[in-house]
């Protein structure tokens, strides 16, 4: 099996990043038997598990960077990718090859045939597999820790196979994924909660009141540890500016002085939380040292998060696909950045709360240009423009991406602000334009 074959058997089973529907399940039995047949290859490592409707990639990522300059062996699991599916399972920082993602997959048949045999009437989706992968090519890396990023949700996900836990981390959560998830927040926080095993620590970010009681019962009923970043930690934002962002971090144990690579009050919260959870392995016997939290953190690069892609006119690639995402991008605009008005490029998928997001992004719009990506969810750009054409601003539709961010800059003065925003995946065509970066494109 070559890579493309790999590809194509993997997508040849349901997907729902591509098609956008869901397949509710009740527990994730099926893929703890594949991994049974796989040899439980989740097993052997620390395990840190993080969960949230915003920040879980970054805080994820974070947490490999951190652990990294601690001298260990990091699998890292997210998604979605920006560019290419190897991205999603990385190994010290890089992606797998796509040897080994055919490697790996070549694995999955035979332990397939199992689960059908044993659980005739369940079915395995394509997120499932590629979990699966991970953990196969981090037993054969011999990792000494693996830190995991939820796909949805938490109780039901692939990801939640992972019976032992050292770390988990709930970072923020808002409404999201409503007709999955639950009507509420606490519906919810409960389903990210899911998550949580009996002798973990579990580190909670900033979050509504009604969160922090969701996941405070979670925790007593599991007999978790619990640390809650609002009440541990103080920090200060000593200055901030398109490069990054000053931090200074005040934890139970020790002081930071800090430089983030990356942009907005969320991505301190997301760091605070990072912290935290690094700290949290201690007593798993390692030992993050101030210098090397600093360093991991300012080694951090995680792109298509608020991402400069160019300076005149300075042009911003985000992956902000909510209201409350949506929210923060525009207070990181104004409160952090000193722009009271934008050109945006806005491209979303058909699933997302479109009014919300016109919402919090009308004040500051002096131009909206809608476009469309090329994944299969994406809404039609006239679509897009309609419902984003609110209150005397129209939006117009230009597409494909390259087409919607050469538009916005042809108008755009030199000191005049262009973002992309509305979906990772048009934040990834548009720096694949920009930067001439390889863009692996999967047909819907």
């Amino acid at each position: 099996m070559d890579y493309r074959q790999a590809l194509d058997y993997l997508l040849s089973f349901t997907d729902f990043e591509r098609s956008g529907g869901f397949m509710p399940r009740p527990d994730v039995l099926p893929v703890r038997a594949l991994l049974r047949h796989l040899g439980e290859p989740q097993r052997g490592r620390l395990t840190v598990h993080v969960a949230g409707s915003k920040g879980k990639g970054s805080t994820a990522a974070m947490i490999a960077s951190v652990l990294r300059e601690c001298g260990l062996t990091v699998g890292l699991y997210t998604s979605p990718h920006l560019h290419h599916i190897c991205e999603r399972i990385r190994l010290n920082g890089e992606p797998i090859s796509e040897e080994a993602f055919a490697r790996y997959a070549a694995a999955l048949p035979a332990a397939l045939d199992g689960v059908r045999r044993e659980l005739p009437d369940r079915r395995l989706v394509t997120f499932d597999l590629l979990t699966a992968m991970a953990f196969l090519a981090f037993r054969e890396a011999q990792a000494d820790v693996q830190v995991l990023e939820t796909g949805l949700g938490g109780r039901v996900d692939s990801t939640n196979a992972v019976d032992h836990k050292e770390v988990c981390v709930v970072t923020a959560i808002s409404l999201e994924h409503q007709a999955i998830l639950g009507d509420t927040l606490p519906q919810i926080a409960a389903e990210k909660a899911g998550i949580i095993v009996p002798g973990a620590t579990v580190v909670l970010a900033r979050q509504d009141a009604s969160v922090i009681e969701v996941v405070r019962r979670a925790c007593r009923d599991r007999g978790a540890d619990l640390v809650e970043a609002d009440r541990s930690c103080r920090f200060q934002r000593l200055c901030r500016g398109v490069d990054g962002q000053e931090v200074k971090l005040q934890t139970p144990n020790a002081q930071y002085d800090l430089w983030l690579p990356l942009l907005g009050l969320h991505q301190v919260e997301n760091a605070v939380a990072a912290v935290l959870a690094v700290k949290a392995l201690r007593e798993h016997g390692v030992e993050a040292s101030t210098e090397q939290v600093r360093s991991g953190l300012a080694k951090m690069q995680w792109p298509g998060r608020l991402e400069v892609l160019r300076r005149e006119p300075l042009l911003l690639a985000d992956g902000a696909h909510n209201a409350e995402s949506a929210r923060r991008l525009r207070e990181t605009l104004t409160n952090d950045l000193g722009f009271s008005g934008a050109t945006f490029v806005i491209g979303v998928s058909k699933d997302k709360d479109t009014a919300g997001m016109e919402l919090e992004l009308r004040p500051i719009a002096r131009r909206l240009i809608a476009t469309r990506s090329r994944h299969p969810r994406a809404l039609e750009a006239r679509s897009v423009a309609a419902a984003f054409s609110q209150d005397g601003v129209s939006a117009s539709p230009v597409a494909p991406v390259s087409k919607a961010v050469e538009a916005a800059l042809a108008d755009a003065a030199p000191d005049e602000l262009v973002c992309v925003v509305g979906s990772l995946f048009v934040a990834a065509e548009a720096r694949a334009h920009v930067l001439g970066v390889d863009h692996e494109v999967i047909d819907g």
